[in-house]
């Protein structure tokens, strides 16, 4: 199906979505093979699916505690996607790409599909 042949809905949104700028920021704890991890994987997935679009910030939480606490960082690795609205955490290696993706809201859930993606949503 190509993108034309979709209801003017459905076309909008994806259009809506592919113009949408990221704003994210990764929250690690110094050079530890979980924090490396992290870092590849989420510029992966952005390089892959947010090409152009999308502002990565890497803050290490050994080197500026006060910004964990200003975000209420529980655990690193993080990532938080503060813009588009809403906000959303994710926590872990962001090695689980589908899951990312899904939280991102950058593919559609098919009405078949089951996820058990753990995206917190900001209280």
């Amino acid at each position: 199906m190509k993108n034309t042949d979709l209801p003017p809905t459905e076309l909008e949104a994806m259009e809506h979505t592919n113009n949408t700028h990221y704003i994210l920021k990764l929250y690690i704890t110094g050079t530890t093979s979980r924090s490396t991890k992290a870092i590849v994987n989420i510029r992966k997935i952005c390089e892959e699916h947010l090409q152009g679009r999308y502002e990565l910030e890497v803050v290490d939480i050994s080197q500026n505690p006060k910004l964990a606490e200003g975000e209420q960082i529980i655990a690193a690795p993080t990532l938080i996607k503060k813009l588009p609205l809403p906000l959303r955490r994710f926590i872990g290696d962001m090695s689980q790409t589908e899951r990312i993706i899904l939280g991102l809201d950058l593919r559609k859930v098919d009405k078949d599909e089951t996820s058990s993606a753990q995206v917190f949503p900001d209280p």
